[in-house]
């Protein structure tokens, strides 16, 4: 009966069943046969939700929403088109560098989806790009401005291994952009074989452009201001630029009205939200099974038996977080796995600095990596495609993603340079 339940739930995930159905099934599956209270499940909920860290995640959301229903999209896609439109491939790369702007200041992946995807995806496909390349280069691209502050991961990842989160914030800016890079490069070379029309360089379309979003480009310098001065934590400035967000685009562009528009936007945001801590308070459920059944204790202790020096030490760490961020939310995998994981990467001299963002981009690539990357079942929603057809779009850009995993792995450097 288990197998056949485990069985089901697996199909109705490939199908495209919500994310917090799916883990919370295998949840209450794994619980109930195990004899564990089920009653746990509501008390992680609750936990969650009255997290104090944890608070930016709603007004985050709400930012991102706000945005994404008003004009900003248009405009910062207006603004990366006129400076990166005259290459091949220019209007991938737009998406790539926009999406990145978009979630590093959001700092929700599948906000990002759902506010550009929609606006880009049928752009692309005008621009004659094939929908595979569109739909994985939408699919990862959710996740790709979280290594950049303020990305709300970096700021819980520095509170729970206690961290320098200004160091974090420094260690992730070559690393994210190398990953950009990287990407770029492949969609570059996609486009020269594209009839994509490229936008020839103009100064004048430039400042045009840089006219038109000069309230939105501060946007996300006046959170790093405030977070690297000292002047605001990680939840202050969320509540900041919700009320800036709210003054430019309701009354600065007058994209939103105040009274019609912004109660509807508030409630589709808190949808999300509380979709989101649902899947939380399940995941942490299942990681207090999983502890009680001292399933993580027992992978590290063959792991220190076996492993001889950091590099092999390294593999099988990449190995371990590619299959925690698939299996669980990032807010999950960092409150939960790094505290297992630090001490003993300590051991083997890993700088806990560098661990922290290899730690981090395992767990990027986990949002697009099948079979239930959170990136995967949001573009499936989002773009209304089977959740199968996501799987092989977003193959290459995986692949190339873990290529910039490597690279960041052994060498160190990169990630530690600008803090050194």
């Amino acid at each position: 009966m288990i197998t056949f339940l485990g069985l089901l739930i697996l199909i109705i995930a490939l199908f495209g069943a919500p994310l917090f159905v799916v883990i919370g099934s295998l949840t209450l599956l794994f619980l109930s046969n195990s004899g564990f209270n089920i009653n746990g499940i509501f008390q992680e909920v609750y936990g969650v939700a009255t997290k104090p860290d944890l608070l930016a995640i709603p007004l985050f959301t709400l930012a991102g929403y706000i945005l994404s229903e008003s004009n900003t999209p248009k405009r910062i896609i207006n603004l990366t088109n006129a400076a990166l439109g005259w290459m091949p491939g220019g209007l991938a790369v737009v998406a790539l560098f926009a999406c990145a702007f978009f979630t590093a200041f959001t700092g929700a992946s599948g906000v990002t989806i759902i506010a550009l995807g929609g606006l880009l995806y049928p752009l692309m496909l005008k621009a004659n790009y094939s929908e595979k390349f569109t739909l994985g280069l939408l699919t990862t691209s959710g996740s790709l401005g979280l290594l950049f502050p303020p990305s709300l991961a970096i700021i819980i990842y520095g509170v729970v291994a206690g961290i320098n989160i200004s160091d974090l914030f420094k260690a992730g800016i070559l690393p994210g952009i190398l990953l950009i890079m990287l990407l770029s490069g492949y969609s570059i070379i996609k486009g020269k074989g594209s009839k994509e029309e490229r936008i020839p360089f103009k100064w004048s379309s430039v400042l045009a452009a840089v006219r038109e979003s000069l309230w939105e480009i501060p946007m996300p310098f006046l959170i790093i201001f405030g977070i690297y001065g000292g002047f605001v934590t990680a939840t202050e400035a969320a509540a900041v630029l919700v009320v800036y967000i709210l003054i430019v685009e309701v009354f600065v562009y007058g994209d939103l009205n105040i009274t019609s528009d912004i109660p509807k936007i508030m409630q589709k945001s808190m949808v999300l939200v509380g979709s989101i801590l649902v899947i939380m308070g399940f995941a942490l459920a299942m990681t207090d099974y999983l502890i009680s059944e001292e399933i993580p204790q027992s992978i590290l202790e063959i792991m220190q038996i076996y492993i001889t020096g950091p590099f092999m030490f390294l593999v099988v760490l990449n190995i371990f977080l590619l299959v925690v961020g698939f299996l669980l939310d990032i807010f999950s995998a960092i409150l939960v796995v790094s505290p297992l994981i630090i001490p003993i990467a300590a051991e083997y001299g890993v700088d806990p600095v560098h661990l922290g963002i290899i730690f981090l981009l395992n767990l990027e690539i986990g949002y697009s990596t099948p079979p239930v990357g959170l990136n995967l079942f949001i573009a499936s929603f989002r773009f209304d495609k089977p959740i199968l057809d996501l799987y092989k779009a977003a193959i290459p850009f995986i692949i190339i993603m873990l290529i910039t995993l490597l690279i960041v792995t052994y060498i160190p450097s990169l990630s530690l340079f600008l803090v050194k």
